[in-house]
């Protein structure tokens, strides 16, 4: 089964609070946790993760507390997850960077074929932002197709 992690669904759930409040909205660690319904190590840990990434900004202080880095409409469900979970990659040896090798991938009939489809899966979350996140898909049944620019 190919599933996000916890995590990764935290993440984009948190980032969606940020989305609905509207660029340039304060949450703190605790009010996060508070409106969506995690525990509040949970929401710290996934908010630095986010803000490693620089997706969030943070302030110290008095005011302070997390804040979207970017507009909701510039930033996608990729972003989101890679920021949490690193590289998205169906399979090892697919993982950028990672050097993985499995010991056949010089022979693999299928390792291709799997870039391919790893590709067309980061390229479908790259395509959906969290502006997006927070209106409903209304009456569609798949999401529309992008583009490829070539």
């Amino acid at each position: 089964m190919i599933r996000l992690t916890k995590q990764a669904d935290y993440g984009i759930l948190l980032m969606t609070q940020f989305a609905r409040a509207g660029m340039g909205a304060v949450f703190s660690a605790s009010d996060l946790a508070s409106r969506s319904g995690l525990s509040l190590p949970m929401v710290n840990k996934t908010l630095k993760l986010l803000s490693r990434a620089g997706l969030l900004s943070s302030q110290r202080g008095v005011n302070g507390g997390y804040q979207m880095s970017r507009d909701a409409g510039a930033i996608t469900l990729e972003e989101v997850i890679a920021a949490v979970d690193g590289p998205i990659a169906l399979t090892e040896c697919h993982e950028h960077g990672a050097g993985n090798d499995c010991g056949i991938s010089s022979h693999c009939p299928t390792r291709l074929n799997w870039g391919i489809i790893n590709d067309a899966l980061r390229d479908s979350l790259a395509g959906i932002t969290l502006l997006q996140m927070i209106r409903p898909f209304l009456g569609a049944k798949s999401l529309p197709a992008r583009e490829r620019v070539a």
